[in-house]
């Protein structure tokens, strides 16, 4: 298992997790408290792309919400840039798997929704809402409704809805699970170029191994759940910038690719048999 740290911009990490648990109580009394993950310990550095592979249910999403700020940790503690995280985590944007856009709103509209919030003057906000829409491939596209646009562009609608407030931490949960390969692999290298530009720190959620290591600095592996904690983390040495298309066919693409898979393989397992017993 490769353990050596990647370059990072600054020494205060941007996430750290320091021994967190996450216990849920159930509605039930007769059935036992569920350990969603237990004693993790993570450190997301700043300009730091890190993908979270493991099983279906092993607590990846559960990760992302804890350092977001819509979970507490039942014991730990979560910092952000050195502070203790205490309640939302306001310099993070969150990109959920299913779409976030307001349907009664067009793509322009979709996109300042949080400039808005934060009082924006109406030219200055809506300049900044067609530069990014410009710059996730959707120029002219200002007056598309989401029910007239394919998933691509609702999820570049979505993309560019986080980005513009200027989140020094994105939070991606399978963001592209739903897009075809073609599509996919497009919003992928539009993330990259994104993400290269100003190197924020991006925690990136996925069951795909492949895109993961195409993606990343790094790769931390979950084990099965409950009680899910982290059991691999892998340095991903492929040089930048990237075509996740092309890179994947690189023998030390191959190389990484099989060497994490040996430590997930069994977890998967673990994960099947678990859901078959249940």
């Amino acid at each position: 298992m490769q353990m050596r740290a990647p370059q990072t911009r600054a020494s205060v990490a941007a996430v750290t997790f320091d021994s967190v648990t996450c216990t849920f109580e159930p509605r039930d009394e007769k059935l036992p408290p569920y350990t969603a993950i237990r004693d993790v310990t993570l450190t997301i550095g700043d300009g730091e792309f890190v993908s979270i592979v493991g099983p279906t249910g092993c607590g990846k999403s559960t990760i992302l919400n804890i350092a977001a700020g819509l979970l507490q940790p039942t014991t730990g503690h979560v910092q952000v840039f050195g502070e203790p995280l205490a309640g939302l985590n306001r310099r993070a944007g969150y990109l959920f798997q299913s779409d976030a856009i307001m349907p009664w709103r067009n793509a322009l509209d979709n996109v300042i929704a949080g400039l808005e919030i934060r009082g924006m003057p109406d030219k200055e906000k809506k300049d900044l809402g067609r530069h990014w829409l410009e710059r996730v491939g959707l120029r002219g596209k200002d007056s598309f409704y989401p029910h007239q646009m394919s998933g691509g562009m609702r999820r570049r609608v979505a993309l560019a809805q986080v980005l513009i407030v200027d989140p020094k931490i994105v939070l991606m949960d399978e963001p592209f699970s739903a897009l075809d390969v073609q599509t996919r692999q497009l919003m992928e290298n539009e993330l990259l170029d994104l993400w290269q530009a100003d190197r924020k720190s991006v925690i990136f959620i996925t069951h795909d191994l492949e895109e993961a290591i195409a993606m990343s600095d790094r790769v931390v592996v979950l084990s099965a759940g409950p009680g899910t904690h982290p059991i691999g983390e892998y340095v991903i040495d492929l040089p930048r910038p990237r075509d996740v298309s092309e890179i994947r066919m690189t023998q030390r693409f191959l190389e990484l690719n099989s060497q994490i898979w040996e430590v997930m393989r069994e977890e998967v397992l673990k994960g099947y048999r678990r859901n078959e017993q249940s």
